[in-house]
């Protein structure tokens, strides 16, 4: 195969809004900060260190950090970036995610590997600073539906469970059966041991969904010196409070998102702001804070307070209030002394809308950076996909178009009628020029006759394109066969595929791989043909 990666922009899985921004194009520069390059950074560093002030900050996380990972058995690399926090010079590369079942989908991966590869990259750019790359659990999401399964070799493991308060509390009583399930999937050989050793070591020997997430992790993850934070805590949201008050009462971030939206609009909008984007968090609840009636409400339940009561409950109980997907951006900035957040393409887009909000409250704006993206391929696929003569651009074609397409190359004639067209045309402009002479309602006559022929030559074109299908119809069979074992579904095998499945039937370290080979700031999307 001549590549070994294509472009986010010829890709043809990213918006339009994020090939422009990958761009650069001029109508967005108002929407972001610093564009991910090198040497922006320097800049980046410079204003996040005067915003970023104060040890009472870094002191709090760091030993929100320690007690967190009490328990956990922790990598120097870890403890190192842990401590190094305590220090002014320090600076966080941040992602965020889900607490999907056992990682849930590949991309998972890809995100925190960019984390800790920028973190590489920027030490070696700017020595006399320190990068510790952060993974934010999403322990406060409470839409457990969309966590609950992972898919392993085309099939959906789905764990069966009421939950309807932050998930990162939820009990994991229960997985033994789910796992039990899964297990007899695997099978018995060397890595299915491993893979079936690292989901009971998670899942089964911790209580929440939190702690379980944060073993994993740490496994995957602790020899590159991730550095794992869970924010529903009562500490760190001490840090918000003033941000707590100021949407309870000015409910600022509504009236600037609402007006980014506006400048956005020839573009799909990611998310909508409420009035208060805050929710209200006990372990079994979740949900939104209405303000009626001068009254602040808690919805489909019978709480509420005057605003002297809630502004208390926010002196006292800060953990009670937990950020939705417009203000959760602000108070990671809030927290941490982050320089950068790296997330997928619908992050990204829903982070644009922001840079206004966090100006009001002057709160530096990270740089926003698109993670890595992947695709997984063995060599007996590659080498079917070259005797095939295909590309990776062609492989990436929606399957239609591959279809077409691959006609196109496959036919010993061509299959479109571009030279009649034109020849038609041009008899048409000498007829046009004639009818120009005569009675002008003959250029009517001539006009219908034009369109009649030209439809005709297109729906001819159509009834060949079908002929040459069926007779190429096993050489299209095996391309499209290729084409669904690399793209499931239909869609990227990033966003349907468990990193288990390639575990399972590759004995090489994929994660060790996969740093080797990603390159966060190059916007890429990479083909890694497993050993």
């Amino acid at each position: 195969m001549p590549t070994d990666n294509i472009s986010y922009q010829n890709s043809g899985y990213f918006s339009t809004l994020m090939n422009d921004y990958l761009d650069q194009k001029p109508n967005l520069k108002s929407f972001y900060n610093r564009f991910p390059n090198l040497e922006n950074f320097e800049e980046q560093i410079l204003e996040k260190k005067i915003n970023f002030n104060g040890d009472e900050k870094r002191q709090r996380l760091v030993s929100v950090l320690e007690e967190q990972y009490a328990q956990i058995n922790t990598s120097t690399e870890t403890v190192s970036n842990i401590k190094l926090l305590n220090h002014s010079n320090t600076f966080t590369i941040t992602t965020g995610h889900q607490l999907n079942l056992f990682t849930g989908p590949l991309y998972f991966l890809y995100k925190i590997i960019s984390t800790i590869n920028l973190t590489k990259e920027l030490k070696a750019e700017y020595p006399d600073c320190n990068f510790v790359p952060i993974y934010w659990m999403a322990t406060e999401d409470h839409d457990f539906e969309e966590i609950n399964y992972f898919n392993f070799k085309g099939r959906k493991f789905r764990w069966n469970k009421e939950s309807t308060g932050p998930v990162g509390r939820l009990s994991t009583y229960g997985l033994a059966e789910f796992f039990e399930v899964y297990a007899r999937e695997l099978g018995s050989g060397k890595n299915a041991k491993t893979i079936k050793k690292l989901f009971q070591e998670s899942y089964l020997n911790h209580v929440t969904l939190a702690d379980a997430t944060r073993f994993l992790a740490n496994e995957l993850f602790g020899a590159y010196g991730l550095v794992i934070l869970d924010a529903d805590n009562q500490d760190l949201k001490r840090t918000f409070i003033p941000y707590i008050k100021e949407e309870l009462v000015q409910q600022t971030s509504h009236r600037k998102v609402l007006d980014t939206i506006e400048n956005l609009k020839n573009y799909s909008i990611q998310v909508n702001p409420r009035e208060i984007n805050l929710f209200y968090l006990e372990d079994n609840l979740r949900e939104r804070i209405l303000f009626e009636n001068n009254k602040y409400k808690v919805n489909n339940t019978k709480i509420e307070f005057s605003e002297n009561e809630i502004l208390s409950l926010v002196e006292n109980h800060p953990e009670k209030f937990s950020p939705n997907v417009i203000m959760r951006p602000l108070y990671q900035e809030v927290i941490l002394p982050n320089l950068c957040y790296i997330g997928g393409g619908g992050e990204i887009a829903y982070w644009l809308e922001l840079k206004s909000f966090f100006d009001a409250v002057k709160v530096t704006f990270p740089i926003l950076l698109i993670r890595n993206s992947v695709l997984l391929t063995t060599q007996k696929q590659t080498q079917k996909a070259a005797k095939l003569g295909l590309t990776w651009s062609n492989l990436f074609l929606k399957q239609n178009d591959l279809k077409n397409q691959s006609i196109v190359k496959l036919s010993e004639f061509p299959v479109d009628f571009t030279v009649q067209k034109e020849h038609l045309q041009k008899q048409f402009e000498t007829l046009y020029k004639i009818a120009s002479q005569t009675d002008k309602s003959f250029i009517g006559a001539v006009k219908a006759q034009e369109v009649k022929q030209i439809k005709g030559l297109a729906n001819l074109e159509k009834r060949l394109l079908k002929a040459q299908k069926r007779k190429y119809s096993e050489e299209l069979e095996r391309i499209i066969d290729l084409q669904k074992e690399l793209f499931p579904n239909q869609s990227l095998q990033e966003r349907q595929a468990n990193f288990s499945e390639f575990y399972l039937e590759n004995s090489a370290d994929l994660i060790a791989l996969l740093v080797k080979r990603l390159r966060p700031l190059e916007s890429v999307f990479d083909i890694i043909v497993l050993p």
